[in-house]
């Protein structure tokens, strides 16, 4: 079986607070996140940076506005910034489960995710998540994989 196209699409910063954690940022580049919304029912909401073609930071945070919590690495009592997770772009979710499981591995089915943006546009994507037991202390090192749907512009 062939492999899917795939690249890294973002690296996630967890932060215990959206502002602050934008600021630690911008101290440490010279570069402000710009603001990207929420992640409607998950309880979490992000700024994002540039890292160049079709890559970029995500600064995640609880979102205050939402009374769910369902993202899946706890980043509520982190102390300070820390990378929790990556996400791999790929064009084909199917085959990356198929691969994952003759690897021995545990991926989710594909799961739909969205993210309304400040201007109100919603961003639309589905994602897999290799389950695991080595999650610790709100970092989770395998990557998950996403496919971006539609007309959906690329953060």
């Amino acid at each position: 079986m062939s492999r899917p196209e795939a690249a890294v699409d973002h690296l996630l910063l967890g932060v215990a607070d959206l502002d602050r954690g934008v600021a630690w940022v911008e101290k440490l580049t010279g570069v402000r996140a710009m603001s990207g919304g929420s992640h409607p029912g998950v309880g979490t909401r992000n700024a994002l940076l540039s890292l160049g073609a079709r890559r970029y930071l995500e600064i995640i945070a609880t979102d205050p506005a939402q009374s769910t919590y369902a993202f899946p690495v706890d980043i509520r009592g982190l102390d300070e910034p820390r990378l929790v997770t990556w996400a791999v772009a790929t064009t084909d979710l199917d085959k990356v489960v198929a691969l994952a499981r003759l690897a021995g591995l545990a991926p989710s089915a594909p799961q739909p995710g969205s993210r309304q943006r400040p201007d109100g546009k919603v961003l639309r994507w589905k994602l897999v998540r290799l389950e695991n037991n080595f999650a610790r202390d709100g970092v989770e090192p395998f990557p998950f994989f996403i496919t971006w749907i539609g007309d959906t512009p690329h953060p």
